[in-house]
């Protein structure tokens, strides 16, 4: 688990942590923006309650991540080309046989978009709303902290 916070102070500092346990005080920041971070996190509820807890009131959050594909025939076709095709191509573009092997599995263990969505609400969050892109490959989820 890691995250990357970056921010204007020309003071910056890079700090390495749990997105479960941030290393800073309640209601830090404006903003939260993430990019298939959750979906790497054993506990994604924790995670999301974690944003919460550090942005300030009336802050965003900004999440991209992978989602399931809500069409039966897309999300097969998806499923096969993340399981057969992907990781081939991922070993010979990487030199590593595991490279990408990880994300089927990643995909399938993760929330869909919806229960994500549903997961933000129960922490706090307001005007909770996702957006499927790539057919619902991905989702790019918006939520302010009242």
């Amino acid at each position: 688990e890691w995250f990357l916070a970056v921010h204007t102070d020309p003071r910056l500092r890079i700090r390495r942590g749990s997105l479960t346990a941030l290393p800073y005080d309640g209601q830090t920041f404006d903003a939260v923006i993430c990019t298939e971070v959750i979906e790497h996190i054993p506990d994604d509820r924790a995670a999301v309650r974690e944003l919460a807890r550090v942005l300030k009131p009336g802050g965003t959050a900004a999440i991209l991540e992978l989602s399931t594909p809500p069409n039966p025939a897309f999300r097969a076709a998806y499923q096969f080309y993340s399981n057969s095709v992907l990781s081939k191509v991922g070993a010979l573009i990487s030199g590593s046989k595991d490279a990408y092997t990880y994300l089927p599995e990643s995909v399938r263990k993760f929330p869909i978009a919806s229960v994500l969505a549903g997961e933000f609400r129960e922490a706090g969050f307001a005007e909770v709303k996702y957006e499927l892109l790539t057919f619902g490959i991905v989702a790019l989820h918006i939520a302010r902290k009242p």
